[in-house]
């Protein structure tokens, strides 16, 4: 049990320090460690686990709508970034540029892409004619480099993993209803698998994407009351068709300019799965992303017949469809339960002498360590029922969380005392000016606008900045 107390030992507090409670977490749960190039990690078995579960369930969400997968160069020419002003400008400040290939010097430099907009629409440009051709309803899985100054794991690194949709439709109208559909995939995604609510609606013109008409987000809260922009869908009207001439011969016969759409979502999604679910003992893992659902731990496992039953546990357990692990290495016991509660799994079985002589094992929840012993005959069902639970009990543990560390603020004083004070998102009335959203990020040190929400809420009718008339409602808070 030394073994076990050490262990839990070299967590670090969440309440104590955040910051390097998620760091530990991120190391001693083995999802990534960090590599010898600058602002990079190494994703580690058990963190890739998660994204491949991750990536799994969202490509079905995908490929039920229609969506196909495709894949892009990793390198874009300069010449080929410059023909959309707003996207190069926004862009430019975080691309690595390749300007050496083999021993001689290109004659233009490549950017390592930062994200595909570009790619896409290059290749739209040759291979739409018709209003046959569309709508075009492309994804991507693949990485990105952008050259942050700052990094963290899964946070901001300067190469992450995503998925990037890019999409091309005949009418404005099929393009903006892509763009809120492909956001409540994200939104039921975040419920449904990640056991996160989310706050969702449109960015305003400072914080919308480079090129973009509209951006719509989802919001997580974190456990200590800081966002996290989980994913984000775009509305491009025809502004990158017509930077890039791709046209399409119409219903009518003439030449017209398709409109664009583009959302993604990336391996920042485990770093929210940390920071709102997990706890000082490590991971806490929602079953349905966690890779070992259901962790079989033999007790006594030298004595007679211990290790046939956890073994024939495992084969019912895997054969019923879950993601399931036999532990029969001589580790003590203590240590065992230690580690699978470091690494998130979700349901954990013990069994030994006793039990097996009573027909019996022992199932412990992960996420409330509640205890129940069960008939061995009622073993599927009983898993089965207890990960709905976990999920379901994780998604509510969440909503409360973002519920409770949501505030409302009806002028500029109560703005500045809750942004100083309340950890959290604070609902507050604006006038649409964006060097009133400036003017509250100074005096805050980073509270940012988060989003309008798709419903408002009237909670006065004045600016909390300026005092002027109120255009809109908005979500503000700190971000990673």
């Amino acid at each position: 049990m030394a073994q076990q107390k050490k262990m839990v030992e070299a967590i670090t507090s969440r309440d104590e320090d955040f910051a390097k409670w998620y760091t530990d977490i991120v190391k001693k749960a083995e999802l990534a460690d960090y590599s010898g190039i600058k602002g990079c990690m190494v994703i580690r078995p058990h963190g890739y686990a998660i994204w491949e579960n991750i990536q799994k369930d969202l490509d079905a969400r995908f490929k039920e709508t229609g969506h196909e997968n495709v894949y892009m160069p990793m390198f874009i020419p300069e010449s080929m970034l410059q023909k959309e002003k707003d996207h190069v400008e926004g862009f430019a400040p975080e691309c690595a540029w390749v300007t050496v290939g083999g021993s001689e010097k290109l004659g233009e430099r490549l950017a390592v892409r930062p994200t595909s907009e570009t790619l896409f629409c290059e290749h739209y440009a040759k291979t739409v004619n018709s209003y046959r051709d569309l709508p075009k309803l492309y994804n991507q899985w693949c990485s990105v480099v952008r050259w942050e100054k700052t990094t963290r794991p899964f946070l901001r690194t300067s190469e992450f993993l995503w998925q990037e949709g890019h999409t091309l439709h005949e009418t404005e109208q099929e393009a903006i209803e892509e763009t809120k559909r492909m956001l409540q995939t994200y939104i039921d995604f975040y419920k449904e698998t990640l056991a996160i609510p989310v706050v969702s609606g449109v960015k305003t013109e400072k914080e919308r994407f480079a090129g973009a008409v509209e951006t719509y987000t989802v919001e997580p809260m974190m456990h200590n009351g800081v966002a996290l922009q989980g994913g984000t869908s775009h509305y491009f009207g025809d502004g990158f068709a017509r930077s890039f001439g791709i046209t399409f011969t119409g219903r009518d016969n003439t030449l017209q300019y398709p409109f664009q759409t583009s959302w993604g979502v990336s391996t920042r999604m485990i770093g929210a799965l940390i920071m709102v679910h997990s706890d000082d003992d490590g991971l806490v893992l929602p079953p349905k992303v966690a890779p070992i659902q259901v962790a079989v731990i033999p007790i006594a496992q030298k004595k007679e017949g211990v290790l046939e039953n956890a073994e024939q546990l495992r084969a019912r357990l895997k054969a019923a469809g879950y993601r399931v692990k036999l532990d029969d290495s001589d580790k003590a016991p203590g240590w065992k339960f230690s580690q699978y509660e470091m690494l998130g799994v979700p349901v954990r079985v013990e069994i030994g002498p006793k039990d097996i002589e009573n027909g019996q094992c022992v199932l412990v929840r992960r996420d409330t360590r509640e205890k129940t012993v069960i008939s061995l005959d009622k073993l599927e069902e009983t898993v089965k029922e207890l990960l709905a639970k976990i999920h379901e009990s994780m998604y509510n543990a969440a909503l409360r969380n973002l519920e409770e560390k949501t505030f409302v603020a009806h002028d500029h004083e109560e703005f500045l005392d809750i942004a100083a004070n309340k950890p959290g998102f604070i609902k507050a009335m604006w006038c649409g000016d964006s060097a009133c959203e400036e003017k509250l990020k100074d005096e805050t040190g980073g509270v940012k606008s988060r989003c309008i929400p798709f419903v408002e809420e009237q909670l006065g009718d004045k600016c909390v900045c300026c005092g002027r008339p109120a255009k809109h409602m908005v979500y503000w808070g700190r971000q990673y």
